[in-house]
């Protein structure tokens, strides 16, 4: 049985493999995963959330470079590998956005970038800034490229793109996995008992499906209070319902077959069947339905982050990144609203080729 179960999984990713679409999903999916586990190792900046603001250079195109001078931040102290990969390296400088310096002895003159017109003098001890190593200076001074532009807060898009994946991410599988949790439990219960406890889950099922999915997302999250792991609960316990349906429905079919039966004759307890001998063999389909709530669970924090009631600032989210920076969309910059919005539509595409990918593939009248 399991030489079976592993020449039908390998088929499956060969048939997977030849979708050339659902295969670039899964590219882009795991690319998006590896940026969400590295991602403070990834962004230009690597500050805590990616929240270094610079407020004199807000709003600015991609591709725009400024110069600084790094100012030593007497309070740092060093952080191991763990723990910046995980919250992001605290700042040994602060950045001070200048237009243009001159040296004289111990004097560093540099004019502070206030706008595209004005900028203001302030003076600085070499020694003090290098800490008596004067030949230090020049690596104080830098000139920083900001890829996807600025925010309205001056901070690197870029950064804060890339940061803002863990959110959609961690969202979409936290999701994903309260709902196949919710939904397998009750699903197998009403399908393989029927009767009254397929009718009382079957009329929790229609009355959860009743009511938008947005809207009772958004009443259990003010009822959980805003924030991240509540975005989690509220989102996962909405997506629950199509899993409950689908497994009823297959566990409905398979409850009749000739090894279920026998598997009943032998006496094995019904926790066993259900477990060992019914689940395993609608996995093809939980896959499916899993790649499409994943794909739910991310627009639907987007939607939530974008109301205000979701993930909150300054932690980096794509649908809060929107909500900041959708006032530039009829101004002067509308990519800093857009390019969120590109990435969100990215991602949910990925997750629905895969999941239209993975139906053909373990469809087992699609094999040659």
């Amino acid at each position: 049985m399991s030489t079976r179960s592993f020449s039908f999984s390998a088929q499956a990713w060969q048939r997977l493999k030849k979708n050339k679409l659902a295969f670039a999903g899964l590219v882009i999916i795991m690319l998006s995963f590896l940026v969400a586990l590295f991602g403070y190792w990834l962004a230009p900046d690597n500050s805590p959330n990616a929240d270094l603001q610079t407020v004199e250079i807000q709003a600015k195109k991609p591709g725009f470079t400024q110069q600084f001078l790094m100012i030593p931040n007497n309070t740092y102290s060093s952080q191991n590998f763990i723990s910046t990969l995980i919250n992001g390296k605290r700042p040994a400088f602060q950045y001070l956005p200048i237009k243009g310096y001159d040296i004289s002895g111990d004097v560093l003159t540099v004019n502070k970038y206030v706008d595209e017109d004005t900028s203001v003098q302030q003076r600085y001890s070499v020694n003090s800034l290098t800490n008596n190593q004067p030949g230090k200076l020049s690596s104080l001074i830098i000139t920083k490229k900001y890829w996807l532009g600025t925010d309205a807060f001056g901070r690197d898009i870029l950064s804060r793109l890339l940061i803002g994946t863990r959110v959609s991410l961690a969202v979409g599988l936290i999701a994903v996995l309260i709902s196949l949790t919710l939904g397998i439990l009750l699903g197998a219960l009403a399908g393989y008992y029927r009767g009254w406890i397929d009718e009382m889950i079957m009329w929790l099922v229609n009355v959860t499906w009743s009511i938008p999915t947005l809207l009772l997302v958004f009443a259990i999250t003010m009822a959980l209070g805003k924030g991240f792991w509540q975005i989690f609960i509220g989102v996962g316990l909405t997506l629950w319902v199509s899993v409950a349906r689908l497994v009823r429905g297959q566990v409905l079919a398979l409850k009749e077959m000739e090894y279920v039966q026998a598997a009943k004759a032998l006496g094995y307890p019904d926790g066993r069947i259900i477990l060992r001998h019914i689940l395993p063999n609608i996995l093809g389909p939980l896959m499916v339905i899993a790649a499409g709530n994943f794909a739910t669970a991310i627009i639907v924090e987007a939607g939530l982050s974008f109301l205000g009631i979701g993930v909150q600032p300054p932690q980096p989210s794509w649908g809060l990144m929107i909500k900041e920076n959708y006032n530039f969309i009829i101004t002067h910059n509308p990519l800093l609203a857009l390019i969120p919005g590109f990435a969100i539509m990215l991602l949910v595409l990925a997750f629905n080729l895969l999941g239209n990918g993975l139906r053909d593939a373990v469809d087992v009248r699609s094999a040659e």
